[in-house]
């Protein structure tokens, strides 16, 4: 069961793609039921995607909000069609059922072997005879949930986490159960499944409640909200969207040179992925030991997608690279010229930098005396990209030329003194050699890349003294007065007095109050009398008070003014600093945030969060994705299901963020987007917060059974131990409404796929590649704005599978929220489509083959035929529609 709170509609699909092909193969099988029942909170992308869009006939879950839970119960709603899109309707609703007894059997019938519940015993010689007892106990329970449910069917999940140790202690009585129960004929009872039990629901011609949006956030009692795992581990979180994008990658390489059986293929970090979204494995609820088990597979995994990446651009550069014709790599080799193999023995050495984000990349860094760094840049993107790179260099006198030879604008920076602290620190912990501080750089240009493809950039060491790299310092601010960092459209400005941002002043000249500020929730050691029991750990966020105490006293303040980029450093503690920066040519502004080690020696756990302050009237509204795909409106201290009590004032009103959160005043919008998965809400009104980091001291008690306490140990034998720093990534967007909707969903594209760099250093003749540019899609061709490339996998029967989506709902947008015409053809510049068949989302029956059941709804005031969904193709040839949010696959075969 994969999480449903911290994963990404892509990895969701992925992961459930992957089972499904299993169960095919090795039964032939297509599962109709979706049973998530333990995932803390449930998706409205769950629903609809993972849920109609596979085909399933109904979702099953045990846990759903307390309060929830007992006005179901009242109601007899645990049941109910769940139309989760906006967009879809009821052309996506499902069957959802709240199971009755969490995920256990009733109360009086665990036969587990260490359970103290009696057994049957239908001797009447015995002593411990209790035939009628048991049959009546039976009978009431069935008796006491059918008071609770619709029809006269009912469902017992009889199990339990860790359950069936002797399997034999269970049949044995509920073989028992079954026969003596029917023979009693107050109640019928048999061995079953969910299938079968939707059947007979479906069957029964009984009229349902409807349920819209989502089932989160998730308590389990008044002050255990389930919201803290939304940011628990959030390194590993990091490291899980990072390799995920790096998939995508990988696999659209693989298919262009051919996929090879015998590695390296993409293969292994499919399935580390994978296994990754289980609910307590990106959630970051498993205990340490698992969690570097889990770090452990992708790195791995990782290494070997990484040898593929290198040894397919390797091909693909070289020159002699058949794009008509897609051999296998092992192939490819014999088909290349005797001067292309001099050029791959002498010049194409491929690497990458996975430790970039400690702003070490020994590639990058080499001395280049006599020699050219090329770095390939690789969109996976089927949009033409124009964006600034960085790389790290050791000389700063360097001239960066395109593919053409033609010298380009570039900057240099020197590292900043939170970045060479974090790369020591590091290298240290993994043995490897530093180079001194002094000789390390920031290198940044523009590059420009094809959709689906690569650019190729040359870095060579200027000669004499003469260099084109814009060189620019950072430098000290001390005086007392406002900072300003201009963006293509904005001018973001950081106040002298808290030299935090301040406000922000669009292009039309409207000035937007702004104001950034740092502080920490004291998390609750569970042990006083006015935190009732409850702990803060993994799971739950459980702070001792609303109040978040600051971290913005004595701040330093540094700068750099440049061409490309213009940044503020902002040094906030010893161990928190972030930097401020905007970028030539974009709208946004990008904040980099290095939080840790987090001090823990006042015995206080902590969990650290950064609030932005604006003046936009919110009216308790705020906006959060839904698995980075659709997004929600949420009010504060309201459920729109129950009518709320509400005892935690900040937890309670926390969310799970994929892609973003973002105000609305209807004239101006206000969004952070952000890197990888992590908690956040508005508590106050014209505000948005971030949890970024947690390092807790205590178990909350809900099965992890260790405190939440990252640490990174160093040393010749690693006993010096720290607490864990994190390094990421969020952007701020201020637009108009009406602009904003196309700005939020480019950029989430952008930071989901980032730019791919691939490094190769060589002898000066040598260092240019025969084929510095690359596009696998049709000349002049990308897709339309508001449609993505999702998957474009090769798969073990040499067909391609291929999802596009589009990315905006119904009514986001004037212009994008609008039907979007796709040639698959022209996604193939080197192949020729023979035969396309559409598939299900998981790619296990045909689009075609799928059924859905029909349900009657009470009070559904919806019209038959309201919601249209895209079938087939558009006239002749491969062209395809896309609406509003759909999601299409096909399984492509080519000449």
């Amino acid at each position: 069961m994969h999480d449903e709170a911290t994963t990404h509609y892509i990895d969701m699909i992925d992961q459930m793609t992957l089972g499904h092909r299993y169960i095919k193969k090795q039964f032939g099988k297509v599962p109709r039921i979706g049973w998530q029942i333990d995932p803390f909170g449930h998706s409205a992308v769950q629903a609809y995607l993972l849920g109609a869009e596979v085909g399933f006939d109904a979702v099953f879950f045990a846990r759903a909000d307390y309060q929830d839970v007992l006005q179901r119960r009242k109601d007899r709603t645990m049941e109910a069609i769940w139309r989760g899109s906006k967009s879809f309707g009821p052309s996506a609703q499902i069957f959802a059922g709240v199971l009755a007894n969490h995920y256990e059997p009733p109360d009086g019938f665990n036969f587990d072997i260490d359970s103290t519940n009696p057994p049957v015993q239908d001797d009447p010689e015995l002593f411990d005879y209790n035939l009628e007892e048991r049959v009546d106990l039976f009978v009431q329970r069935a008796l006491e949930q059918a008071k609770e449910f619709r029809t006269n069917h009912l469902m017992w999940t009889m199990g339990d986490d860790f359950a069936y140790e002797y399997a034999n202690t269970w049949f044995k009585q509920l073989d028992k159960l079954v026969h003596y129960v029917n023979k009693d004929g107050r109640v019928n009872t048999f061995y079953s499944t969910p299938s079968f039990y939707v059947d007979m629901k479906a069957a029964s011609n009984e009229t349902w409640p409807l349920k819209l949006n989502d089932y989160f956030p998730y308590a389990s009692s008044a002050n255990g909200y389930w919201t803290g795992y939304f940011t628990s581990r959030p390194a590993l979180k990091g490291y899980v969207r990072k390799l995920s994008a790096y998939l995508q990658v990988a696999r659209q390489l693989e298919f262009f040179v051919g996929r090879k059986v015998r590695g390296p293929n993409t293969d292994s970090l499919e399935e580390a992925l994978a296994v990754l979204q289980h609910h307590d494995g990106v959630s970051g609820t498993e205990q340490q030991h698992v969690a570097d088990d889990y770090a452990k597979r992708l790195y791995i995994s990782s290494i070997e997608s990484e040898d593929l990446v290198n040894l397919a651009l390797q091909h693909i550069a070289s020159g002699r690279f058949s794009m008509n014709h897609t051999p296998h790599l092992e192939m490819v080799t014999s088909q290349v010229s005797s001067q292309s193999k001099a050029t791959l023995r002498a010049g194409l050495n491929f690497q990458q930098c996975p430790s970039s984000n400690i702003s070490y990349c020994p590639q990058s860094e080499a001395d280049l005396s006599g020699k050219t760094l090329a770095v390939i840049a690789y969109n996976p993107l089927g949009w033409e990209r124009k964006e600034i790179v960085r790389i790290t260099v050791s000389d700063y006198k360097v001239d960066v030329f395109d593919s053409s030879g033609n010298l380009i604008p570039s900057q240099i920076i020197p590292v900043s003194q939170a970045s060479r602290k974090l790369r020591e620190q590091h290298l240290k912990s993994i043995r490897k050699p530093a180079v001194s501080d002094e000789s390390i750089f920031e290198l940044l240009f523009e590059c420009s890349t094809p959709p689906l493809g690569y650019s190729t950039y040359y870095v060579k060491p200027s000669q004499n003294d003469s260099y084109s790299s814009e060189y620019t310092l950072i430098q000290e601010n001390n005086e007392n007065h406002d900072v300003y960092l201009q963006s293509n459209s904005a001018q973001y400005i950081l106040s002298s007095s808290s030299r935090l941002l301040d406000r922000v002043k669009l292009k039309d000249g409207v000035e937007v109050s702004l104001r950034q500020s740092y502080c920490w929730y004291n998390g609750s050691d569970g042990n006083t009398e006015e935190t009732r029991g409850q702990a803060s750990g993994a799971y739950v966020f459980r702070p001792n008070s609303s109040s978040c105490f600051p971290l913005t006293d004595n701040i330093k303040l540094s700068s750099v003014k440049g061409s490309l980029v213009e940044e503020v450093h902002q040094q906030l503690s010893s161990w928190l600093s972030q930097v401020l920066r905007t970028y030539k040519g974009s709208d946004h502004a990008e904040v980099e945030f290095t939080v840790g080690p987090i001090p823990i020696d006042d015995n206080l756990g902590k969990e650290i969060v950064t609030k932005f302050s604006s003046d936009l009237e919110s009216h308790k509204t705020f906006y959060t994705d839904s698995n980075g795909r659709d997004f929600i409106k949420r009010v504060r201290d309201y459920r729109s299901d129950w009518e709320l009590e509400v005892h935690e004032e900040v937890a309670g009103n926390y969310y799970p963020l994929n892609s973003g959160i973002y105000l609305s005043d209807n004239s101006i919008d206000f969004s952070i987007l952000v890197d990888r998965s992590m908690g956040g809400s508005s508590v106050t009104d014209g505000e948005l917060e971030l949890m970024l980091h947690r390092r807790l001291l205590y178990d909350d008690g809900k099965g992890v059974a260790e405190a939440l306490n990252e640490t990174t140990c160093m040393g010749d034998d690693f006993s010096t131990c720290e607490g864990l720093v994190v390094r990421g990534t969020f952007l701020l967007d201020v637009h108009s409404t009406n602009e904003s909707s196309f700005s939020r969903r480019n950029l989430i594209q952008r930071k989901l796929f980032p730019l791919q760099l691939v490094f190769s250093v060589s002898n000066d003749e040598d260092g240019w590649l025969s084929v510095s540019e690359y596009s696998a899609m049709k000349t002049g061709y990308q897709l339309p704005p508001n449609v993505a490339l999702i998957t474009l996998q090769e798969q073990h029967d040499s067909n391609l599978l291929l999802r596009l989506g589009h990315l905006f709902e119904n009514d986001e947008d004037e212009t994008w929220s609008s039907v979007a015409i796709v040639d698959l053809q022209d996604i193939f510049a080197y192949r020729k489509i023979k035969h396309v068949e559409e598939l299900s989302l998981t790619a296990n029956q045909r689009k075609c083959e799928m059924k859905a059941k029909h349900w009657q709804i009470e009070n559904d005031d919806v019209q038959p035929g309201s919601y249209i969904r895209s079938v087939g193709f558009v006239g002749d040839g491969y062209q395809i529609e896309l609406r509003p949010m759909e999601i299409r696959t096909f399984s492509v075969f080519l000449e």
